[in-house]
């Protein structure tokens, strides 16, 4: 699936549950929560959690919660892209475009 492809349907499909309507403002720190939840999976996966109130997972599992969790991020920029009506194609090609000028070695 092409990202904007993605970008439309995640849209709709936020809209559909009526996940959409929250402002930018509570979008991002619902992305703020989902980046600390990445940061968690890969704290399992790389030095592990030693909490004796949870079990512990072997490494497909933990791969797994990490993929979920990285979706969950990118659902949460692609609704926040949405809502500006910033395409990902125009993201990454202004990105590409200003690191390009930043590091003349690229």
């Amino acid at each position: 699936m092409e990202l904007n492809e993605y970008q439309a349907w995640i849209s709709e499909f936020y809209k559909k549950r009526n996940w959409y309507q929250y402002d930018p403002f509570i979008r991002a720190n619902f992305l703020a929560e989902e980046v600390g939840e990445v940061s968690r999976a890969i704290r399992t996966i790389e030095i592990g959690r030693d909490r004796p109130d949870e079990e512990s997972s072997d490494f497909p599992t933990q791969l797994e919660n990490l993929t979920e969790e990285l979706g969950d991020v990118l659902d949460n920029i692609v609704i926040l892209a949405d809502k500006y009506g910033i395409s990902f194609q125009k993201i990454m090609s202004a990105h590409k475009q200003k690191l390009s000028q930043r590091y003349d070695d690229v």
